[in-house]
């Protein structure tokens, strides 16, 4: 193919009037909605049966990062970057609803005549990379660093809980208006892909791999066409010039470009892969980057300051929304310091200064930047607030179900340094006064920081009022029982955890803490049947056959509890408690081979318990093996010399 001329600069781009209307328009708004409606069906489904599909959003896939958990949004996400090294970026410009969201902003704008400028910034267009590595390589370093296993994996591709992971309306409100209006008119349009969109840096990486991608013919004439109509921002009649296809991995296949092109000369086919695409002219044009020096590190210093200042807000600003609202913030910023400094300035569709004179937008731009950089100002000092109150509150013990029983909840408040709960709650009390809005979460911390400071009457009147808020129900209803038990309100404490389980009947945790605590109290047969109602819901919980078995054996029902407890170590071999209580129970019973057995495995997971083996010595004896009973004494003995226990079985044994 002969080679296209050199041209210095990207052609002027032509009147939209010039331009026939792209075909491909409509199609796309078609699918865009469709993906919207199936996400409504998801929603839906889960809203009537109560159970569906876990979330398919790429987001989830940061649970197999975390915790070896495989769910719907990490096949998804895999599939979707396997089918991108294909077909490339296609999912972002078909498929994504903040992209749908940005389109829809910037066909509005389009409609009252203002077309928003791309910003072309070389250190923000490192932030969607930075962010993915944050979500999903950071999780895995950091738990190399600690020696985490990543052993196994788990399932789970059908939730309860379908929104348990995404903020609530008003966030979603908010960050659907940040990230996908307010940040097409002041980054331009696809603001959000460009600058923070961590998916976007896979699909980016993998689309230098695909195969196909926006090729040319020699019918180009650069006209612009193309360059034009491309809502990612992609320069695509000078990059089809220099290389024979579009290059850029920013290019989201919405085809636009295809179907404008006056002479047909452009087309999505198979070829060569950008990642190592040799330029087909003598010396192609060089990138654009309007940006000065000064202006890119006032810009990455900006969004560097917004971003940890916003995110976590008021317990609300969840990781993407604070990227969108960084970017947004560092552009005006850079936009303030622009009007300040030039005679002429202008947003788009509004001038600001002119002739060296501020307009009246410009003055009431600056006000509003004004009470903006107040509450940015605000914002941060609240935000070193609540770094203070989490590092003190961090330093708390957490009272677990398990300490509803009144001496281990008091052996662990003793254990407590006095100061550090008073001032968990000094701090977090700093948080509520400084606060201009509520703080999700502070009630929650401030109950957990009043019940270790002894406040009993206070931390209940910020667990109800954390109930009322809707933070952690669970965990609060695991506070006004350990409260009530502690005013000797057995019935009450009960009552507490039976919401629990009304509101959480498919997790394990109330139906462990009821059950525990009817065990404790006694009341075995309706521990029974909390337990039964568990496992109805759980059916291979280790925990709650576990606990059941325990119940059963204190009911003095030996054989279902030995059944249970076979099953409880055979799905989870290294449970060390069911397989002690298993052995005992064996042993009761006169099995004496296979509570041997079952010792000698739970000594294999913990060497050096004497309890475990003097019990294997007693175990030995009983099938009449008193050379071995012998060997696992002298062992206890080297263990710890003088143990009374093993003397005494020693001397039974005729030493």
């Amino acid at each position: 193919m002969a080679c296209l001329p050199i041209l210095k600069d990207e052609p002027e781009l032509p009147k939209p009037a010039e331009i026939r209307p792209s075909r491909m328009g409509k199609w796309r708004a078609l699918v865009l909605i469709a993906v919207h409606v199936i996400a409504a069906v998801h929603i839906v489904h889960w809203r009537v049966t109560g159970r569906s599909i876990t979330p398919v959003e790429p987001s989830e896939a940061m649970a197999f990062a975390k915790a070896n958990m495989v769910n719907a949004g990490l096949i998804f996400f895999a599939a979707t970057v396997l089918l991108t090294l294909v077909f490339g970026r296609y999912f972002c410009g078909w498929g994504c609803h903040l992209v749908a969201i940005q389109d829809l902003c910037l066909w509005l704008l389009g409609k009252v005549g203002i077309k928003p400028r791309p910003l072309r910034s070389r250190l923000l267009a490192l932030v969607p990379a930075l962010a993915f590595a944050y979500m999903f390589l950071w999780p895995v370093a950091y738990r190399l660093w600690v020696r985490d296993s990543f052993r196994g994996y788990g399932l789970e591709l059908t939730t309860t809980e379908l929104w348990s992971t995404f903020p609530g309306w008003v966030v979603g409100i908010l960050t659907f208006l940040s990230c996908g209006f307010a940040i097409v008119y002041f980054l331009g349009a696809k603001g959000f892909c460009t600058y923070a969109c961590p998916y976007g840096a896979i699909f980016g990486a993998a689309d230098k791999l695909s195969p196909l991608r926006i090729r040319v013919s020699e019918a180009c004439n650069q006209c612009g066409h193309c360059s034009a109509v491309c809502t990612s921002n992609v320069k695509v009649a000078q990059e089809v010039r220099d290389y024979g296809m579009v290059v850029d991995s920013g290019c989201m296949k919405c085809r636009d470009c295809v179907s404008v092109c006056p002479t047909g000369a452009l087309s999505y086919g198979f070829g060569p892969i950008s990642l190592f695409a040799d330029p087909r002219v003598a010396k192609p044009a060089r990138a654009s980057w309007p940006l000065k020096a000064w202006e890119e590190l006032l810009l990455a210093a900006s969004f560097a300051a917004a971003f940890f200042t916003f995110r976590g807000l008021y317990g609300a600003v969840p990781f993407l929304m604070s990227l969108g609202v960084a970017g947004i913030l560092a552009y005006l910023v850079l936009a303030t310091s622009r009007l300040l400094a030039r005679a002429d300035f202008k947003l788009p569709g509004i001038t600001l200064r002119q002739a060296g004179s501020l307009r009246p937008a410009g003055r009431l731009f600056l006000v509003a930047i004004g009470l903006l950089a107040l509450f940015w100002l605000h914002s941060g000092w609240l935000r070193w607030l609540s770094f203070q109150a989490e590092r003190s509150f961090a330093a708390l013990p957490a009272l677990e179900g398990s300490d509803l029983d009144p001496g281990r909840r008091q052996a662990l408040l003793s254990s407590l340094p006095p100061e550090a709960a008073p001032r968990a709650v000094a701090a977090l009390e700093q948080v509520e006064r400084w606060s201009l809005l509520p703080t999700l979460g502070l009630h929650s911390r401030l109950a957990s920081a009043l019940e270790l400071a002894g406040q009993g009457q206070r931390a209940e009147a910020e667990a109800k009022a954390a109930l009322a808020a809707g933070e952690q129900a669970p965990e609060m209803r695991q506070l006004l029982a350990r409260l009530t038990l502690g005013r000797g309100d057995l019935d009450g404490g009960i009552a507490w955890l039976e919401r629990g389980i009304a509101d959480h009947p498919a997790s394990e945790a109330p139906y462990l803490e009821l059950g525990s605590l009817l065990a404790r109290s006694g009341r075995l047969q309706r521990a029974a049947e909390v337990f039964d109602q568990a496992i109805g819901q759980v059916p291979n919980s280790p925990q709650l056959l576990y606990n059941r078995a325990l119940v059963h054996a204190l009911a003095g029902q030996t054989s279902e509890a030995i059944d249970l407890l076979e099953k409880t170590v055979t799905i989870s071999p290294d449970y060390l408690a069911a397989r002690e209580n298993l052995a005992g129970l064996l042993a009761s019973q006169g099995r004496w081979e296979e509570s041997v057995g079952h010792y000698r495995r739970a000594l294999s997971q913990a060497p050096g318990d004497l309890v475990t083996h003097r019990l294997l010595a007693r175990a030995l004896l009983g099938m009449g093996d008193s050379t071995g009973a012998r060997g696992e004494l002298e062992e206890v003995l080297r263990l710890s010399p003088g143990d009374t226990e093993a003397l005494s079985l020693m001397a039974s044994m005729g030493r």
